[in-house]
């Protein structure tokens, strides 16, 4: 008999690929995938997704849902965060395209479609060490994490380009995780919240 308690986590549900990881956070147990909207939800959530999706439209609905500074605020009280593609962009500090307003949850800069546009989009195997081997990865105009400062644990590369980091209990990659059948990177997130 398990003595692990549930942890509910959120996913935030303004734009993309919300519902594949809400289909990832349901393959794992004692996991309480809900989504997220509103500033007062995230008191509920033991951990919150940011998922992949358009960066500048995302971040133009976290503002406009009033879910900036309850997120950043999240993040202080030191809850799990997890930015996958467009989320990893929101999670940095600094990016080259200006129309984005990034949440500064991480110290990185972010090259948004650093791996170029829809049709460069591929599929590979990543070797991450606090992970596995062997860990499955799409990119889908994905943006690869330019700069990274002292505090930032890279995790994974393509090509020189840093792809998964981590500070304290924000976990960002560039990659999208939850179209796969793999659910290692989720649980290593879940460990985090």
């Amino acid at each position: 008999m398990s003595s692990k308690a549930s942890k509910t986590i959120g996913v935030l549900n303004l734009q993309g690929a919300v519902t594949e990881h809400l289909n990832m956070l349901a393959t794992i147990d004692l996991v309480i995938p809900i989504t997220v909207k509103k500033p007062e939800q995230l008191s509920q959530v033991d951990g919150l997704i940011i998922p992949g999706g358009e960066s500048t439209a995302i971040s133009r609905l976290i503002r406009q849902n009033g879910l900036f500074e309850p997120i950043q605020e999240f993040a202080k009280q030191g809850k799990g965060i997890f930015g996958t593609c467009a989320g990893l962009v929101l999670c940095g500090n600094e990016t080259s395209h200006s129309e984005v307003e990034q949440l500064g949850l991480m110290d990185i800069v972010v090259e948004r479609n650093g791996f170029g546009r829809q049709i460069a989009s591929f599929e590979t195997m990543l070797d991450i060490a606090p992970i596995g081997q062997q860990v499955p990865a799409v990119f889908i105009r994905a943006p690869y994490i330019a700069r990274a400062g002292k505090q930032v644990t890279q995790l994974a590369f393509i090509d020189n380009h840093c792809v998964m980091a981590e500070q304290d209990n924000i976990l960002v990659c560039s990659f999208h995780a939850e179209l796969t059948t793999d659910n290692r990177i989720m649980r290593y997130f879940i460990e985090k919240c």
